[in-house]
Parts: structure tokens; C-alpha cells; sequence
């Protein structure tokens, strides 16, 4: 397939690319090489598969009111048989998690799958997952935090985009319920940025973005949780990341634990590879005891600005309310100056 056939295939017009850079020809070739896979669209009156892989569901209510979410978008829901399991802090035991996982894979009148919380746990379940069949019946996965691992191992395995994104128990803005109409039914999510209300001030003072260093790039959307991502280092769950866009979040993490996995990031030749970085939030981080703390301002510097790629903080990304739904090993472009993030391909089938 030469370059034009395969941007086509993406959803991208090739009219509107003047020339050819080395730097495009080279992101093609990523994707090219790790061969993306697209769930299709949903539509109302589809069925929607829940499942707990990670953390316990510690309330009944938290399962009530996923389902009311998903059913007040006119689905379908069909709950995992083990999202009640519980064992030690996890949803169930490995098996549990897993088998639910699978039939929610397998079934083929589920259309899309929802992770109704993350927690901890997900990472356990990587060597048993039937990768196989997850390629043969895309679908779309809808998860952040520790859901990361299934959303970096999917991708790796089988080139399945998957999206990070608000959970079951998130909180359920009408803006987070848009953005997921405008990404989900309508396939039309096509740039991310901050807010930019004011309020009644002179100058925006919330949600504000802060450009570590200024510039833009293309390349292969991935990211997530920074604990997560930096425990899969070294593993076969973790994909290429030449090219790619790097996006990271975190929440209840001292400053230092921050640097000591920024640090794993950089002595695995993760960051010395990526074209842009983006860090979202760090939410309930603050310093650690003893002697003193870096600040996270400071790691950035520390670990990001000497890549000499574009990059930026402060996006809506994380532990918050309003957060993103980010397609995650599509092809993107990021402007730091902006603080935006722009897709340009399609990541669902009709």
C-alpha cells in the first residue's frame, strides 16, 4: 500500500498535505508497522458491556449509577457476571476479572465496553489476556488510571485504539457526556484544549496550560498513568513510543516517587524517542517528607525541557472532573503554544 492509499484509509485528505516531510514519512511508517485497529461507532439502543478489572466496587450504588449513565444515552447495559467479586482490594480474583474481560470481548451483542472504575490490579491480568480474540472483535474500551495497562497492552498486541477517558464513577458532566456523544456516535472529537472562560476575571485563571517549550509536533498518541506506564517498562505490554505524542497523569503521588518514575521513563529511552510531550494533571501530589521536595515544575524542567521537543502542562487530563476522552495510538497533532491536541484520523468505523 504506497502512502497516499494508507493516509486515505485513515480519514486523512491527502490534498491538504503540500509535501511530503521526512518527519511524516516516518510517523506513516509507525503506524504502518504496528498496523491500528478501530472499534466501530455506536449507536443508541446498543448494548454496553461493564466490567471492574481492576479495583473493588466497594458501593452498590456505584454500579446503580453507571448503569443510569449509560442508559440515559439510550443503551443497552449488560453488567459483568464478577463486578461484585471482591478479593483483597482487587474486583474479584485474576480469573474473575479476566473471564469477565473475555465474554464481554466475545459477545457479540456487546458493542462498546466501560470500565466502571481503576484502582489497582489491571497490570496482573496482562500475560493471561486472550489477545487473539480481542483482535478479532474490536471494541470500544473506555477507561484511565490504572485501566492504562489494558489500554498499552491492547494496543501493543493487537493496534486496537482505545480511548482514556472518564470511568463509571466519574463524575458525569453534561460536558464530559457531549464530549463522549460528539467522540462515540458522531466521530466528530476532533481537537482537545483546555477551557478558556474567564469568568468574571480579567485574565483566565483556571485551567490554564503552561508551555514548557514551545513548538509543534505530530505522532502516535500514548500515554496515561505515569505509575502505570513506568511499571510496564521493561515488559512486552508497552508499545514503541518513536513518534510518538506522550501524554501522563497522576494523583496521590509525593513529588519524589514522581521523579523516581520520570527517571525509570528516561533510563528506558522512552523520553529520548517521543516528537511532544503533554503532562495533564497531578492531582493530591505534594511534597515528600525529610529533607525538602523538588517541585513538580522543577521535574518537568528536569526530564522535559532537555528533549528540545514541543511540549506543555497543565492539560485536562487526570484524576479531575471535564477530563478528556483521548484515542489513544491515533495519529495527532499537538501545539504547545496553544495547548491543544488534534486529531488527524478517524479512530472509529461506521
Amino acid at each position: 500500500m504506497d502512502k497516499r492509499t494508507f493516509l486515505k484509509s485513515l480519514g486523512i485528505a491527502v490534498s491538504s498535505i503540500p509535501a511530503w516531510s521526512f518527519a511524516q514519512e516516518e510517523i506513516i511508517e509507525t503506524i504502518a508497522a504496528q498496523k491500528q485497529l478501530l472499534a466501530r461507532l455506536l449507536y443508541p439502543g446498543d448494548t454496553i458491556g461493564l466490567i471492574a478489572p481492576a479495583g473493588v466496587i466497594d458501593t452498590e450504588e456505584s454500579i446503580v449509577m453507571t448503569r443510569e449513565i449509560f442508559q440515559a444515552f439510550g443503551f443497552q447495559v449488560k453488567e459483568g457476571k464478577h463486578i461484585r467479586s471482591r478479593y483483597g482490594n482487587l474486583a474479584g480474583k485474576d480469573e474473575e476479572r479476566l473471564a469477565d474481560i473475555h465474554s464481554m470481548f466475545a459477545d457479540q451483542e456487546v458493542k462498546g465496553i466501560i470500565c466502571i472504575r481503576g484502582g489497582a490490579g489491571a497490570s496482573r491480568l496482562l500475560p493471561q489476556i486472550d489477545y487473539q480474540l480481542i483482535a478479532n472483535n474490536p471494541k470500544v474500551l473506555l477507561g484511565y488510571s490504572d485501566i492504562t495497562a489494558l489500554i498499552m497492552a491492547f494496543y501493543k498486541k493487537t493496534g486496537l485504539i482505545s480511548f482514556h477517558g472518564a470511568v463509571g464513577i466519574s463524575t458525569w458532566s453534561n460536558s464530559v457526556a457531549k464530549n463522549f456523544e460528539n467522540q462515540f456516535f458522531l466521530n466528530q472529537s476532533t481537537q482537545f484544549a483546555n477551557p478558556t472562560d474567564k469568568g468574571d476575571n480579567f485574565i483566565q485563571y483556571k485551567e490554564r496550560i503552561t508551555t514548557l517549550r514551545s513548538g509543534q509536533a505530530e505522532g502516535i498518541l500514548l500515554g496515561g498513568n505515569l505509575t502505570l506506564l513506568s511499571g510496564l517498562c521493561g515488559s512486552a505490554y508497552l508499545p514503541d513510543f518513536k513518534n510518538a505524542i506522550l501524554f501522563l497523569e497522576e494523583v496521590d503521588e509525593n513529588i519524589e516517587r514522581v521523579d523516581r518514575m520520570f527517571c525509570q521513563l528516561k533510563l528506558a529511552g522512552i523520553l529520548d524517542q517521543i516528537k511532544g510531550f503533554v503532562f495533564g494533571k497531578c492531582t493530591d501530589c505534594g511534597p515528600a517528607g525529610g529533607y525538602g521536595s523538588l517541585t513538580l515544575e522543577q521535574v518537568l524542567n528536569d526530564y522535559i525541557k532537555p528533549l528540545g521537543v514541543p511540549a506543555y502542562s497543565g492539560a485536562m487530563i487526570g484524576h479531575i472532573a471535564n477530563q478528556f476522552i483521548l484515542p489513544v495510538g491515533a495519529h495527532v497533532k499537538m501545539d504547545a503554544d496553544k495547548g491543544t491536541i488534534t486529531l488527524l484520523q478517524q479512530v472509529l468505523k461506521d
